[in-house]
């Protein structure tokens, strides 16, 4: 129902999107709300996963399901990919933006969008929901507002080390937000068995064994938020007879087509140093609640390994970043060089503007080591050709946000907004 919509930071950019280009393609993990969103702005819809009916005309003949009202909305739209080159001929022989939106949870293979969609599709990427549009952060501290120069200052939510550690679990599945956390719990667990069994096999059509599926992904849980290698993926799944490496990265491939892992990638700035940069992206569920699924864990066993729960944290703030930064046009990367130095986010926006974050439960001792890190990290930047960070900040579980004395930003995640 649209009374009972939450509103969502990607509804301005699809707004935009729509003003402004033929046809808009909303990609991100089922369940994530991307149709809700859509029907927010369209005016006639044809969802391809539960109507047969419209899903043998498309097999048939594409164009018989782009008329109606624009824009229209066809929900699914890679189950049949023919779809892509009807819906950019359309465009082009309409003329006029706001015709089509397109919804889908994976990303057909290559050849069935192999004609260009230049000028023709916008993209927007949409995740499951951050902890401000679930309503468990304030939002009182606006990242825009840090990249600009602003200054963290709020009081304390009032949010506890095992709120947050439920809030992890939970996810930010918009469907899942009120439900009791039992419900939510299963309701997550039953998504990842979903992904395992049928998703991955239908995403390209590549028969794989679900149980081995279900042991990749326990082990990307077990080593989220870290550069873990394909290698040690595959010697994790199974000791005694581990798949090849190629063979998992297969796997982890069709995982990210299915917006299930998105990995965070390696930033590469100039340095003054000598120190030299790695490469490897970082590891994330698209939702830190899948890692807790894929571990067949729960907030109380977080709680008791500290160490777990700091890396679950941080793939929790890289969600929110992503959302929040997407909003300004930026982008969310990490650093790391040669000594082992290594900064957990870096945040770009489209004019070149950067800020550094270190991520930290929280603490005294915690935050005294990142904001060691972060000068660190600075002086090694060359900053001449990057430009200066236009803040330093670590994100911490709870408590207030404030500025230190030597200019460092002290935000807690549940006070961070777009």
């Amino acid at each position: 129902m649209k009374g009972d919509y939450r509103a969502r930071l990607a509804d301005r950019e699809l707004r935009e999107l729509v003003t402004g280009t033929g046809a808009v393609v909303i990609e991100g993990p089922r369940a994530c709300g991307k149709t809700e969103t859509a029907r927010r702005l369209a005016a006639s819809e044809v969802l391809l996963d539960i109507d047969q009916g419209a899903l043998a005309a498309a097999q048939l003949n594409p164009s018989l399901i782009l008329e109606g009202k624009t824009p229209r909305l066809i929900d699914e739209w890679q189950l049949e990919p023919s779809i892509w080159n009807h819906v950019r001929r359309a465009v082009d022989d309409r003329g006029r933006p706001g015709q089509f939106i397109l919804t889908g949870s994976s990303i057909p293979t290559d050849e069935h969008t192999r004609h260009s969609g230049a000028g023709r599709f916008a993209r927007l990427r949409m995740r499951p929901m951050s902890l401000s549009e679930t309503g468990a952060s304030t939002a009182a501290v606006s990242l825009d507002g840090l990249m600009q120069g602003g200054r963290a200052d709020s009081p304390d939510s009032g949010i506890s080390l095992p709120e947050i550690a439920e809030l992890i679990s939970r996810g930010g599945w918009p469907t899942l937000v009120d439900l009791p956390l039992k419900v939510g719990l299963r309701a997550v667990s039953d998504y990842l068995d979903e992904v395992r069994r049928t998703d991955i096999r239908r995403v390209d059509g590549v028969n794989r064994d679900p149980e081995r599926v279900g042991r990749v992904m326990a082990s990307l849980a077990r080593n989220v938020a870290t550069e873990v290698s394909a290698a040690t993926i595959a010697a994790e799944t199974s000791p005694n007879d581990p798949p090849k490496q190629h063979t998992v990265g297969e796997y982890l491939s069709a995982l990210e087509r299915l917006f299930v892992v998105e990995n965070q990638p390696a930033w590469a700035p100039h340095l003054r140093s000598r120190h030299l940069l790695r490469g490897a992206p970082k590891r994330h569920f698209v939702d830190p609640s899948l890692a807790v699924a894929a571990l067949r864990s729960s907030p109380d066993p977080l709680l008791r390994d500290l160490n777990r729960f700091g890396l679950m944290f941080e793939s929790l703030v890289v969600r929110d970043l992503r959302i929040y930064s997407q909003a300004i046009g930026g982008t969310v990367s990490h650093y790391r060089d040669s000594s082992g130095l290594e900064v957990d986010a870096i945040v770009e926006a489209r004019d070149g503007l950067w800020l550094a974050i270190e991520v930290k439960l929280g603490g005294q001792r915690q935050i005294e080591e990142a904001a060691r890190e972060l000068t660190k990290f600075v002086s090694r930047i060359d900053t001449a050709r990057c430009g200066d960070p236009a803040a330093l900040v670590i994100i911490v579980a709870s408590g207030y946000a404030y500025t230190r004395r030597d200019g460092i930003q002290v935000v807690p995640i549940t006070t961070l907004g777009g």
